[in-house]
């Protein structure tokens, strides 16, 4: 028994050690996080929100309306706290339907509630010093914006520290890109490339399920101090995702391969929010860029009518880089470019393994072909979907331009300040046309559409007549794959490798082995990054 007693020390004791020294550390970093929002300077309860109309609303200057198209358009005028008031109480019902499908889709990953409240514990503690690195302006909009979140989802933490959190979201997705839900490809052309002057697309890759993609928000700002700008996003988000400022600089996101961060820094749409709202030339963004360290590696594709041109401030949490184009066009995807970061071992890996570079090749191809480009063909630009040399890659495929999985599309003519807006479907549906600099300089009557009607482009006939319905089946037998339905997958998406992976797992976990395998041997016929090639492979010899 003694020895029992001798061995059981000498294991579980340094064990309990660990622990306790793990649950004080944690203990410690939690209790020391700066959770307190700024002092707001404003009383924002003697303001009421006022109907105009039966689409638009009002808060002091501000406004809010739904549009026939499917946007909510929400105009923000005022120092900080006044817009993030109005945001917020404009908004209010629309961040409680926002905060749903956000956490929903966090609960299928993790059903768990009593996890997820740990998760609360672990993401304070990792993100205690994240108000460090915001500029005080945004930390009070988005202050006074929480004032107006739901407490359904207090369990999670306090709206300041949830909406905070919120605005790192394309940052976490960097660490769960196994999830796919972050992607982006973009583009740029000027001089002869194009016929309408300085054009820049892109498709946002990011997705968190069908519902938090439902409520999209046009977010045309006027701040008290820097540029007026226009930003899509969604309701809460004060970060900048895809924009334009009333000098014609644009800015659009696109998430690089980095190790995974171990602290907080500036959220990536808050620094993309600061060169929009205080830089008019590519110049000025790199400065502003240099002044803000990221906690994850993400490029920045800058179009500015100053320069006549587009560049890419490329950016990891300890470099940063400026790529620039020999030529009169411009694309990326999701890996560096520059000279400066290419040869970063994270980046190599990234182009060697992943969808990124096949991608990338593609969109430059049909960019090349579509010269010299037009608002029309750059939307097609967006609407590819199949790899290098045309061959076909099914729908919803990582590898294609467009990969059904957009939060939004968005062409911008930044010398006219108009931009051209995807409606539905990721792009393959209508797309609007909006001119900017009216709306930003009080051209527009709210309580009217806002869109230029005479310059809609019309859905993607091809995609509507048949790949739409495909698309669903396919994602609804993925969802949920029965006996009765699986063999499904290949028929309706036959050229895309991941239906024959999907079905081959479901067969894996039916035991059928053979059945299995013969799926992933005929999915490696098919165009995929890889490494997804190398794990189809393992598979094969388990």
């Amino acid at each position: 028994m003694r020895i029992f007693y001798r061995i059981a020390a000498y294991i579980l004791l340094p064990i309990a050690g660990v622990v306790l020294v793990a649950g004080i550390t944690g203990a410690v970093l939690y209790l020391s996080a700066d959770t307190t929002p700024p002092q707001l300077r404003h009383d924002g309860s003697q303001e009421k929100v006022v109907r105009l109309g039966h689409n638009c609303s009002a808060f002091g200057e501000s406004r809010m309306r739904r549009s026939d198209n499917g946007f909510w358009e929400v105009l923000l005028c005022g120092d900080a706290e006044q817009r993030g008031t109005a945001f917020g109480a404009l908004t209010d019902s629309l961040m409680a339907v926002q905060e749903a499908a956000f956490v929903g889709q966090i609960r299928e990953m993790i059903p768990d509630d009593g996890y997820l409240r740990f998760l609360r514990y672990l993401t304070v503690a990792y993100n205690r010093n994240i108000a460090h690195h915001i500029p005080e302006e945004y930390l009070r909009e988005i202050a006074a914006m929480s004032e107006f979140c739901s407490p359904e989802y207090d369990f999670i933490g306090t709206p300041y520290m949830r909406q905070l959190n919120y605005h790192a979201a394309h940052d976490i997705g960097h660490a769960l890109q196994e999830y796919m839900l972050v992607g982006c490809s973009a583009f740029g052309a000027w001089g002869s490339a194009s016929q309408q002057g300085l054009i820049v697309g892109r498709n946002f890759d990011f997705h968190v399920g069908d519902a938090f993609a439902r409520n999209r928000v046009l977010t045309f700002c006027r701040p008290d101090t820097g540029y007026g700008f226009v930003s899509i996003g969604w309701a809460g988000m004060v970060g900048v995702l895809s924009g334009m400022n009333e000098k014609g600089l644009t800015v659009t996101l696109n998430a690089a391969k980095g190790a995974v961060p171990y602290s907080s820094a500036t959220p990536v749409s808050i620094l993309a929010r600061e060169i929009l709202q205080h830089a008019a030339s590519i110049d000025e963004a790199y400065d502003i860029a240099s002044d803000f360290r990221l906690f994850v590696s993400e490029s920045f594709l800058i179009g500015s009518v100053v320069d006549g041109r587009c560049a890419v401030i490329e950016k990891t949490p300890q470099k940063q880089s400026l790529y620039t184009s020999s030529g009169q066009t411009i694309a990326l995807t999701n890996h560096f470019q520059s000279k400066e970061l290419y040869d970063e071992a994270d980046n190599l890996r990234n182009i060697a393994l992943s969808d990124s570079r096949p991608r990338l090749n593609r969109l430059r191809e049909v960019v090349a072909q579509a010269r010299p480009l037009s608002v029309e063909r750059a939307v097609g630009v967006l609407r590819d979907h199949k790899a290098v040399g045309g061959r076909e890659l099914g729908w919803g495929n990582p590898m294609a331009i467009n990969q059904n999985i957009a939060h939004h599309s968005v062409v911008f003519l930044p010398e006219e300040l108009k931009m051209w807006v995807s409606t539905a479907h990721c792009g393959m549906g209508e797309w609007v046309c909006y001119n900017v600099g009216d709306i930003l300089q009080g051209h527009c009557d709210f309580t009217r559409e806002l869109y230029d009607n005479a310059h809609r482009l019309p859905a993607d006939s091809s995609f509507m007549n048949d790949g739409l319905d495909r698309l669903r089946a396919y994602r609804r037998i993925v969802r949920k794959p029965r006996n009765e339905n699986v063999d499904s997958l290949v028929e309706l998406n036959p050229c895309n490798w991941e239906a024959y992976r999907q079905a081959a797992a479901f067969y894996r976990t039916e035991g059928q082995r053979r059945r299995a395998d013969s799926l992933l041997r005929m999915a490696l016929q098919l165009p995929m990054p890889e490494g997804e090639r190398i794990k189809l492979k393992q598979a094969l010899t388990k």
